[in-house]
């Protein structure tokens, strides 16, 4: 019987030949694998790379280290600093949670961590780690990155908190007041938004972002008037601001100054023909100027620009029952609910349009519905104007 030694069928991944005859392929691949084997990495050698600013070096020299020994907690710690230097964050929070695992006294890690998180655009995943590096000696730096963590992630009540602390801190740096301030304003904490935007105010009179954030504390007091004040100097400085003169108009459409709100709504869309929200308030007064035709040409214009415009599906709807179109009312008044359910006055105008189409048990339950609700507030002038706060200062 002849032996096949000398046959080849394939090499191995570090490119050593696999003998067919079993006993053959064995030695020739420990050999193969002896010879070609890197020497071992030590923390020293990856030291020394990262002294000499060769990130990528080092990093394969701690995953080398790492895996030689999976429970080196510094040694992960490290991987995580030098895939951070590379921007390979979401590689290197994996790295600190590993170190941190294996050593939770690694606090100077959390910090790193939170930084990795943050860095993502992982808001919440970033919270944990920096509350805890609020505790260690890098207290300051992890305060200011909790604050923004909490503000990125949308939780304004603490980002004001932590804000406050944060610019008390550092009471100098105007990035941080603007945030605190947003944060106040989006956290409905108007006095604390107030005082913010009267100091950024003081030491920039003539900005007209300044004038309309103070306008907008103002208007969440309460204060109309004083915020109209406000909205009219950021018009003086600035008449074609962005978004301005609807915020104005709003304003007046909210006193009931119907003719003064129509001039400002009509000068917002002489700067933004497609701005949904204006064309919408104008809809409105037009209904209520009873110019139902132009009313309904605005809020269907309305509508197109953002169909999820409340305002604008209430008063389309309401102005197509009374004018007997009376399936093209229903489509929006349920586009009105669906929107918010919780507020009464669409459920009534529903009502009213099924009392019209005959239908009197479904007019009877919307009316029931009606009952069961209290007028909510409205909402206030900054989620008018924006449906989200401005971004984290890059």
């Amino acid at each position: 019987m002849k032996t096949r030694t000398n046959l080849i069928a394939e090499r191995n991944p570090r490119g050593c030949p696999i003998l067919v005859a079993p006993f053959a392929a064995k030695v020739g691949i420990l050999l193969c694998v002896l010879l070609t084997r890197a020497p071992a990495q030590s923390p020293a050698d990856a030291i020394n790379l990262d002294q000499a600013g060769k990130f990528r070096e080092a990093i394969d020299a701690w995953q080398s280290i790492t895996k030689s020994n999976p429970k080196d907690a510094g040694a992960f710690a490290a991987l995580g600093v030098d895939l951070a230097r590379e921007q390979r964050y979401q590689e290197a929070a994996a790295a600190y949670r590993k170190a941190l695992a294996l050593n939770s006294k690694l606090t100077s890690i959390q910090i790193n961590l939170g930084l990795a998180e943050f860095k993502q655009g992982r808001f919440e995943q970033a919270i944990p780690p920096l509350k805890a590096a609020v505790l260690s000696p890098q207290r300051a730096q992890a305060q200011t990155l909790l604050a923004m963590s909490y503000y990125g992630a949308r939780r304004f009540p603490e980002a004001s908190v932590s804000l406050e602390k944060a610019v008390n801190a550092d009471p100098t740096n105007n990035d941080l007041r603007q945030l605190l301030s947003q944060a106040c304003l989006w956290a409905k904490k108007y006095q604390c938004a107030l005082d913010q935007f009267k100091q950024i105010v003081a030491n920039d009179p003539n900005s007209a972002q300044a004038h309309i954030l103070l306008g907008q504390a103002l208007d969440g007091l309460n204060k109309t008037n004083e915020a109209i004040a406000e909205f009219q100097a950021a018009a003086k400085v600035s008449p074609h601001e962005p978004n301005l003169h609807f915020g104005l108009g709003y304003l007046y459409w909210k006193s009931h100054q119907y003719d003064e709100a129509k001039t400002e709504f009509e000068s917002e869309l002489a700067n933004d023909p497609k701005h949904a929200q204006a064309l919408a308030y104008l809809g409105d007064v037009e209904w209520k100027r009873n110019n139902l035709d132009q009313a309904v040409s605005l809020l269907r214009k309305a509508v197109q620009a953002k169909p999820n415009l409340r305002i604008a599906q209430v008063d389309l709807g309401a102005i197509l029952t009374q004018q007997g179109q009376h399936e093209e009312a229903l489509e929006a008044l349920k586009a009105a609910v669906k929107i918010d359910p919780t507020q009464p006055d669409a459920h009534y105008r529903l009502g009213r349009l099924y009392q019209a189409m005959g239908k009197k048990d479904e007019a009877t339950a919307e009316f029931a519905r009606v009952k069961q609700m209290q007028q909510k507030v409205d909402t206030d002038l900054v989620r008018k104007m924006s449906d989200k706060p401005p971004a984290l200062p890059r």
